[in-house]
């Protein structure tokens, strides 16, 4: 199939909590190298806090989206939240009058979650942050949808580019955030949002697929 219904992809979100839920102590653990060490707690706090809005609600995929977004805008502090909310929020938007999500459809959620960040953050590639994740998959769904691939090619392309830019980060000097304080002490250590993101759009990737 070259499409899923919007209606259909609330379990994109519903798979979004449960990978976060299950990677906080990982994430925790990453962020503790470099940073405060609470990166995990929360994300896992505001992801839950998504979930008990949804429980017992219908909502397609970017009502879903929205809420998520919501959430991390209003109740998690720190510099996460509104950049991971600024995510959702402009995926949300990309899709909300969209019956079905093409690759096209999805192209343009990918593209307005990179622009957005970028309107609030003036993060870099290269600068040991999660664009490190996302703007390299973002690229690869683009090129990908560009050069004829199917829906499901360019989400394979896009999750493979998602793996590569957060494993980048491991060999980067922070330019940004708190680990940006330690200088070369930062390398040699992935980027606890660059870890995030690989899972947040690896399992949108693989949750989308399965809807095809």
């Amino acid at each position: 199939m070259t499409s899923f219904k919007n209606d259909d992809a609330g379990v994109i979100v519903d798979q979004l909590i449960k990978t976060i839920q299950k990677e906080r102590d990982y994430l925790s653990e990453i962020d503790g190298k470099i940073g405060d060490g609470d990166h995990g707690i929360n994300m896992n706090k505001g992801f839950t806090m998504c979930e008990k809005k949804l429980e017992g609600t219908t909502y397609n995929l970017s009502e879903g989206l929205t809420t998520l977004g919501e959430t991390l805008l209003e109740d998690i502090g720190g510099s996460m939240g509104p950049l991971y909310g600024m995510l959702f929020d402009e995926m949300a938007q990309a899709c909300e009058d969209e019956e079905e999500i093409t690759a096209d459809v999805f192209a343009e959620m990918i593209t307005a979650s990179v622009e957005g960040i970028q309107d609030i953050s003036p993060a870099q590639v290269g600068d040991k942050s999660l664009l490190d994740t996302l703007i390299p998959a973002k690229e690869a769904f683009v090129e990908a949808k560009e050069a004829g691939k199917d829906f499901a090619e360019c989400l394979d392309a896009m999750n493979a580019a998602a793996e590569k830019g957060w494993q980048s980060t491991k060999d980067l000097v922070a330019k940004i955030g708190r680990a940006s304080r330690l200088g070369e002490r930062s390398r040699g250590v992935l980027d606890a949002g660059a870890t995030s993101c690989y899972f947040i759009i690896t399992t949108i990737g693989s949750t989308a697929k399965s809807l095809l």
